[in-house]
């Protein structure tokens, strides 16, 4: 026999960025906790909307499975007389875990009491397992309300708990469970009986809701784009946006209206911003491409007085774009170059002076990265320009009304004030990845300023003590170091990055023993983040620790050693991981020297050197070209000189000279392999 489950939660309306996380907690945590309490069951899904959270569990079974339970007591000399009778300890620990003395076992030492315990109802498990549940979810923020001592995400007002039709009975939170839901707010106002869990989703579709998220997503992304086909449009996908509308109602209808034409004369971004970030609505485009008078957005009910809801949202609209159009027609009265002198009133960060000071360091790194990069002499313009106008968007009244638009703006402004396409872009770009997943820069200058912003807000924030700990990381510090890591590697590009950071932290002026320290904290900091990569692309973790061992300074380097270590399955390479270990132990911490060969006393030595001055040029080569597994049929040359050298040649002899030449060979080898990676570390 089996049954259905539900655990519906009704609350006031609950953040839409926080739902998909409180989807996949409570479903964790659903699924641990029958897990722990030894219930089985076919399906588990949990459905939520801006003001219910439920999990619907079908097919548990109906009782626990029994369980096998193991108890340790006392040592064998306490619990047995001479005689091999049970002492009063064992008699005790016999009675506290209900069995019989003579069934106690004996193993390690020790006396074991073994016993079935029978599995309950699965409805006597509920209660304890449904408050236990609810008390165990975490949310980003939580709130206390009334006398409740409760915390949960936004005050709870109702619980349904039914197993079949059989009410669950828990209080929490001041509320106590039962079978009575809540339909839609305007369209089912007041109590909706539930009366089974199997017939939840229908109970909740006869009251105006859509409880499951999924069937909730597509029907707006069907709606959507029907009604733009309708109207002879287009709407891109945006999976954010949609996530987002698919959590702020419960019962969606599509609907379009309109805007003024004249405001589409306003720069695209100062017109989809206000859409889309600040109301969520759906930028309508013509089959060419271009904006139309149009948008769409979503109502959370139905089709009645649609058309009121319609001008209601084109008032709004047309406020917020009244705004941007205002503020584009103010800022459209100096260009960027004259705003840079507005700079010097905004804070870059407390003690690091000002965004004029911040773009001024940026003039100069992306000069220094232009040249290691080789940039033509208009590529080094472009770049030095769009450094030079980076931030003056900043001092706009569009930027600072519709913050996101930062860069974006920059751009349109800079087009519009004569700048260079390439230019232009580069302002632009410098913000990204914005977020993980999000496009790189496309063209090198938008990649150099990229790199040098971040940069300098990792040197800057660091010379303030403010390194990210844990999950503290108020600047976002860690995205932007994945985001130069990503940039580097998509644009295959062999650079210094320690020369990179030595740059931004001098450029702030800072005492060398600071500086010293926050280079090697950004570097311990930028060596984390490549592991975390390496670790998503599951590169072995031995390789992860054999090449990143050093402070990181090529990036890309670092990730073809890495590759080429996995490519040519390094870890079949037992023969040469065990000669490297062997060399490194005697001879990994002495300088480098030159070997003489007047110095050797035995074929072993010489065997080795020969073998040394064949490799070596094939070795070099290969990381010359960073074709690093190209260097292992060489590597594997030294295995047996090496060897037959370790086993026949005292190295550590009274003749300091010979014995500084022994460990000089050594060295060499050891240095053949160790831009590859430490061979010590593999496993």
């Amino acid at each position: 026999m089996s049954h259905d489950i539900l655990l519906e939660i009704g609350t006031e309306e609950m953040p839409a960025k926080f739902m998909p996380a409180i989807v996949d907690g409570l479903k964790d945590l659903a699924s641990s906790g029958l897990k722990e309490n030894r219930i089985g069951y076919g399906s588990l899904s949990v459905y939520a909307t801006p003001r219910r959270m439920a999990l619907l569990v079908r097919q548990a079974d109906d009782r626990q499975t029994d369980e096998q339970v193991k108890k340790r007591g006392p040592s064998v000399q306490a619990a047995f007389d001479s005689e091999g009778n049970p002492t009063k300890a064992a008699q005790g620990f016999a009675r506290g875990q209900q069995v019989n003395p003579g069934s106690l076992k004996t193993e390690d030492g020790y006396v074991w009491a073994e016993k079935t315990v029978e599995g309950k109802q699965t409805k006597q498990v509920l209660p304890q397992l449904f408050q236990d549940l609810i008390q165990a979810m975490s949310f980003p923020k939580s709130m206390r309300w009334g006398t409740e001592e409760t915390r949960f995400v936004r005050p709870i007002r109702w619980i349904v708990a039914l197993c079949d039709k059989e009410v669950i009975p828990f209080r929490i939170a001041g509320v106590d469970s039962g079978c009575l839901s809540r339909g839609h707010r305007f369209l089912c106002p007041g109590e909706v009986r539930v009366p089974s869990a199997g017939e939840y989703l229908a109970v909740m579709d006869k009251a105006f809701v859509m409880a499951d998220q999924n069937v909730r997503r597509e029907t707006i992304r069907r709606g959507l784009v029907e009604l733009a086909d309708n109207i002879h449009g287009v709407v891109k996908h945006d999976a954010g946006l949609l996530e987002e509308i698919t959590y702020l109602v419960e019962y969606p209808t599509p609907l379009c209206g309109h805007i003024d034409g004249h405001f589409l004369e306003l720069p695209e971004p100062a017109v989809i911003t206000p859409m889309k970030d600040h109301q969520r609505y759906y930028p309508v485009r013509d089959r060419n491409g271009q904006l139309m008078p149009l948008f769409l957005t979503v109502r959370n009910g139905g089709r009645q007085s649609l058309h009121t809801v319609q001008v209601g949202n084109e008032r709004v609209l047309r406020a917020r774009l009244d705004d941007a159009e205002f503020f584009f027609k103010e800022d459209r009265k100096k260009t960027l170059a004259q705003r840079r002198d507005d700079l010097k009133r905004i804070n870059y960060q407390e003690g690091l002076g000002s965004l004029l000071d911040k773009a001024n360091r940026l003039e100069a790194l992306v000069e220094i990265i232009g040249e290691d990069w080789n940039f033509s002499e208009k590529e080094k313009e472009n770049a030095r320009r769009a450094a030079y106008l980076s931030k003056s968007d900043l001092a706009t009244g569009m930027v600072t009304e519709f913050t996101e638009l930062q860069g974006e703006m920059g751009k349109e402004y800079a087009l519009l004030d004569g700048e260079s396409p390439e230019t232009a872009q580069a302002v632009f770009e410098q913000y990204m990845p914005r977020f993980a997943g999000d496009r790189l820069p496309e063209q090198p200058i938008g990649r150099a300023l990229s790199i040098a912003d971040k940069l300098d807000n990792i040197a800057a924030t660091f010379s303030r003590g403010l390194v990210p700990t844990g999950s503290q990381d108020p600047f976002a510090l860690r995205r932007q170091a994945i985001g130069i890591i990503n940039m580097i590697d998509d644009g295959k590009i062999h650079w210094s990055l320690r020369k990179g950071l030595s740059a931004a932290i001098k450029l702030l002026h800072i005492n060398t023993n600071e500086s010293e320290q926050i280079l090697s904290q950004a570097d311990d900091f930028f060596r984390q983040r490549i592991k975390t990569i390496l670790q998503d692309r599951k590169v072995p973790y031995d390789i992860i620790d054999a090449v990143t061992g050093e402070p990181v300074d090529d990036i890309e380097a670092v990730f073809l050693r890495a590759d080429s270590m996995v490519g040519c399955h390094i870890h079949e390479e037992e023969g040469l991981r065990q000669m490297m270990t062997r060399l490194a132990h005697m001879a990994g911490n002495i300088p480098d020297h030159d070997v003489k060969e007047t110095l050797f006393q035995t074929e072993e030595e010489r065997e080795l050197w020969k073998a040394y001055s064949a490799a070596a040029p094939d070795i070099s080569k290969a990381y010359q070209l960073y074709q690093y597994e190209d260097a292992l049929p060489a590597l594997r040359s030294l295995t047996d000189p090496a060897n037959h050298f370790l086993d026949g040649v005292m190295v550590m002899v009274e003749n300091s000279d010979v014995r500084a030449n022994r460990l000089a060979l050594l060295h060499k080898i050891l240095q053949l392999a160790s831009p590859w990676g430490d061979f010590e570390k593999l496993s």
